[in-house]
């Protein structure tokens, strides 16, 4: 598939018509970059990017979907949202290919990590950290995928809906305090009354805060990935498994640092179209 077709896709919620593992030949350094053109060809029609999303980085899923690393992709304009005062939001899933929703951490920037950086110096370029959704979706038939495709597929990113800010100077007085305190830390995941998931921080990497060191590192390496700027989101992955998710239900995650919960409402899905596999 070509940037313009990946496009098209994530444009009209309309799955490959192509089998898993054929995108980029399978190579994930390949699947990259067919995912940086689809980054310039998103800017060239005025979009802008928000930040990373990465993907992957609980150890605990990666036997459900066979995949063994992290991913990262772009967050964009059109794609990050704010929950309100209130921590509540509602998000419509018309332009979302089979969208499963994610509890998440996400910090905020201050200024530009470094690849070889500490922790203590990820902990002064941050600005804020929040709770957060990320709505992730699949362009492939019942999310059965190869790593390579999940890369071309701007890393499952659908959307992201951050919640009420928190100073990370308020939260932690270090990065390794920060690193510890959200570690320890655990989500409860509701879907209307019902607990669904419980999760916890140290199954994203051993703490988010260590898997926006990993980004950062991987970025650095992959030719023309952007750098991180001031201003932008990290969302750092998910503390559950990603459960499927339809309009007309509310789902609610209570993490044990913050005082409230977030909720998010979902409206107008859509039934994903398949184009015919090539003869």
């Amino acid at each position: 598939m070509t940037p313009q077709d990946l496009l098209k896709h994530l444009d009209t919620a309309a799955l490959w018509p192509v089998p898993s593992g054929s995108v980029a030949h399978g190579e994930l350094a390949q699947a990259y970059q067919l995912a940086l053109q689809v980054r310039a060809l998103r800017q060239a029609r005025g979009e802008r990017p928000k930040g990373i999303k990465i993907g992957f980085t609980n150890r605990t899923i990666w036997p459900l979907y066979d995949v063994h690393q992290p991913i990262w992709g772009t967050v964009w304009d059109t794609t990050c949202h704010t929950l309100d005062a209130r921590g509540q939001g509602h998000a419509r899933l018309d332009a979302l290919c089979q969208p499963r929703l994610e509890p998440e951490v996400v910090f905020g920037l201050r200024a530009t990590p470094r690849a070889g950086d500490t922790l203590e110096q990820l902990f002064q370029a941050l600005d804020w950290l929040a709770p957060g959704f990320e709505l992730v979706q699949s362009h492939l038939p019942d999310w059965r995928f190869a790593i390579a495709d999940t890369a071309a597929d701007s890393g499952l990113h659908g959307q992201l809906w951050i919640g009420p800010h928190t100073p990370v100077a308020n939260f932690a007085a270090s990065g390794e305090q920060l690193a510890q305190r959200l570690a320890q830390a655990n989500v409860k995941l509701h879907h209307g009354p019902a607990l669904v998931h419980t999760g916890h921080g140290a199954a994203v990497l051993d703490s988010p805060l260590h898997a926006l060191h990993h980004v950062v590192q991987v970025l650095a390496a992959c030719p023309g990935a952007p750098a991180l700027q001031p201003g932008d989101v990290v969302t750092t992955g998910t503390w559950t498994d990603a459960p499927p998710i339809e309009a007309g239900q509310t789902w609610r995650a209570q993490f044990s640092w913050t005082p409230h919960p977030i909720s998010l409402t979902l409206h107008q899905a859509k039934t994903p179209t398949v184009e015919p596999l090539p003869a």
